[in-house]
């Protein structure tokens, strides 16, 4: 008896595992038929990979919907009785229902959308008198039907798959009963863990699904549950709406555009070369308050320094967020990163913006991308993907048997792997790499001269690391033809504590280096200092204006080899959002209501305060109208 008790709750779960992942392939084929014009054009070969690629999300998805029903089902198989059956299969076929309409909503809304079912429903939910006005008799009846067919579905598999479980006898001796019971507390962990994906640092995300340049190929890979789920959750945990600024949106619009218009265009050109290759290098977390160079201190990157004095420094430049998501996101894509909003995390809204790659695609470029971790998080490498790199690389692409730390690949190895892909890459170029010693919990190989003691000892440690790593892979471009016209862009994605700066909340926190560097320079800038103020969002532009290409499709993207361009940057905390101009700076929290932190003169700050709450508005609404 004990042993059938053991044996029926682990054959209840992994058929309930099972159940859910028949039932979304089921709502795949659907969404495909219905979708039949844009599964064609992507090719059907293609898009049918999702039913294999797709696998570990919809296990992972199965895993979030199978919790509450086995708890459920343990307390039916303990208690007994036909009530606690009957919550048990209402409870299921609710988890069903939603499960079925979440599947039909997309199919229905996918060929005008041209994205997943997002928290953007609600925004129309909210205005059921323009659902009504705007869904034709064609929507409904379409809906009605996937949201049948997906019932007599599921009614079908749990027909098939639970005739046993549904059968058994309730009047079981209670050795059986805390037996089940027992069963249930082994087996929920184990669900908890196939729904974070795997023992791995970094929990599976929607990246885990994305195996194609073809974009409705990996939205059908792409569990449409756990996308939904993810999406509910940051619409339900950001509500902006309540707490962002508010102000005339006429008024907000020409505070907005008076920031980027400028007197006259006397931009310096410094490019030597009228198609550069372009190589980005995004350093972890490196702050400028350990760089000599820029801030006079830390002390720790003596060569980054010394090419500091070989490059265009910008003294001035500022992280738009605290995490890579957003760091990656801003730097190739110019918009500039919201509170409590990862870009990178929403692809119906970033596909609908450009990116640098795609503008230089356009003349010929190649693009490649290459992280020494898992691009799983923040959804950096879906990011890159949807957005059209040539190449998407991380720690799956790397040789087996090189030595690595915790989260990632050393730098070294990094910068090993990263040179042979620009030595395979055609001229003109734009290959990146994102480095990951830096980042907690440190992975780099020891030196006898990382030697730093006292306050963020480990971090300044790996810094040093970092620089040498750096270092030897810029001596060794010099060597490769394709060096002498190429411009390195070497920036950080965020900032860091560091010993003598320790608040995030605090504006010199997202204080990191931006360096412009390489044989693409004209000789006559090598060395020279930009002392204006900005962000991330910004190096998009002043690369476009430097090869006199219209940058009008990145409206909020300065160029800041422009000395009339006026000096600001906007940046994120936790909950907030700050202001940073050549005057001061401040931090503001959403909920508090209050500054965090703030250095400008009462006057100033209530100037500054009022154009930065201006710049939000526009900028938050033209973010909820993508």
């Amino acid at each position: 008896m004990i042993w059938n008790s053991i044996k029926s709750s682990f054959f209840f779960v992994i058929t309930l595992l099972l159940f859910w992942i028949l039932l979304f392939d089921v709502m795949r084929l659907l969404f495909m038929m219905h979708n039949a014009g844009k599964v064609s054009q992507a090719g059907w070969l293609e898009v049918f990979k999702s039913f294999i690629y797709s696998f570990r999300l919809d296990l992972s998805a199965a895993a979030m919907l199978s919790i509450i029903p086995f708890l459920l089902y343990t307390l039916w198989k303990v208690g007994g009785g036909k009530i606690l059956k009957r919550i048990f299969l209402i409870v299921f076929g609710f988890i069903v229902f939603v499960v079925v309409f979440i599947h039909a909503g997309e199919i229905n809304t996918y060929p005008e959308w041209n994205h997943k079912l997002s928290s953007r429903v609600f925004t129309h939910l909210a205005h059921p008198d323009e659902v009504g006005r705007t869904a034709s008799w064609k929507m409904v009846f379409w809906f009605a039907l996937y949201t049948i067919l997906g019932i007599v579905s599921a009614y079908f598999f749990s027909k098939k798959l639970f005739k046993q479980q549904f059968s058994e006898n309730e009047n079981q001796k209670w050795s059986a009963r805390l037996t089940s019971f027992g069963t249930f507390l082994v087996l929920a962990p184990l669900l908890i863990l196939l729904l974070r994906g795997g023992l791995q640092s970094i929990p599976i995300n929607i990246d885990a699904a994305y195996y194609s340049k073809v974009s409705v190929a990996n939205d059908l890979s792409v569990n449409s549950s756990y996308y939904f789920a993810k999406s509910y959750l940051l619409y339900r945990r950001n509500n902006l709406d309540d707490v962002f600024p508010k102000m005339n949106y006429d008024k907000a619009l020409k505070i907005k555009n008076s920031l980027y218009t400028t007197a006259s265009d006397t931009s310096y050109h410094i490019l030597a070369v009228e198609k550069p290759n372009f190589v980005f290098i995004v350093l972890e977390g490196w702050s400028a308050n350990a760089i000599k160079s820029i801030t006079g201190n830390g002390g720790v990157t003596p060569y980054f320094d010394k090419l500091s004095e070989e490059g265009i420094l910008f003294t001035e430049f500022y992280a738009n967020g605290g995490t890579s998501e957003i760091g990656n996101a801003t730097i190739f894509g110019g918009f500039p990163a919201l509170p409590e909003i990862s870009m990178s995390m929403q692809p119906e809204k970033h596909r609908k913006l450009p990116a640098l790659n795609e503008d230089l695609k356009k003349l010929g470029y190649y693009s490649g991308y290459v992280f020494s971790g898992d691009l799983k998080y923040g959804n950096i490498g879906s990011f890159f993907t949807d957005h059209g790199f040539d190449s998407v690389e991380d720690e799956n692409d790397f040789p087996k048997g090189l030595p690595r730390g915790r989260l990632n690949f050393y730098d070294e190895d990094l910068y090993k792997y990263f040179l042979n892909n620009i030595n395979q890459t055609k001229e003109p170029f734009l290959q990146c790499a994102f480095t990951g010693s830096t980042h907690s919990p440190y992975d780099f190989p020891k030196r006898k001269n990382q030697t730093f003691t006292g306050a963020e000892q480990e971090y300044m440690n790996s810094m040093i690391y970092a620089d040498e790593s750096l270092h030897q892979f810029l001596e060794k471009c010099k060597k490769e033809k394709w060096y002498k016209n190429t411009l390195f862009i070497i920036v950080a994605d965020h900032g860091h504590t560091t010993p003598d700066k320790n608040d995030p909340n605090h504006g010199s926190y997202f204080h990191i280096p931006l360096l412009f560097f390489g044989e693409a320079l004209k000789p006559e800038f090598r060395g020279k200092k930009v002392d204006i103020v900005g962000s991330q969002n910004d190096i998009v532009t002043t690369l476009l204006k430097q090869m006199k290409r219209d940058a009008s499709a990145y409206p909020w993207s300065k160029d800041m080899l422009n000395p009339s361009t006026k000096s600001f940057a906007l940046h994120t905390v936790t909950r907030g959002y700050g202001w940073i101009t050549k005057e001061g700076n401040f931090s503001y929290n959403l909920d508090l209501k209050n500054y965090l932190d703030q250095n400008y003169s009462t006057e100033n700050l209530k100037k500054q305060s009022f154009i930065c709450r201006a710049y939000l508005v526009e900028l938050y609404r033209q973010f909820k109208a993508l």
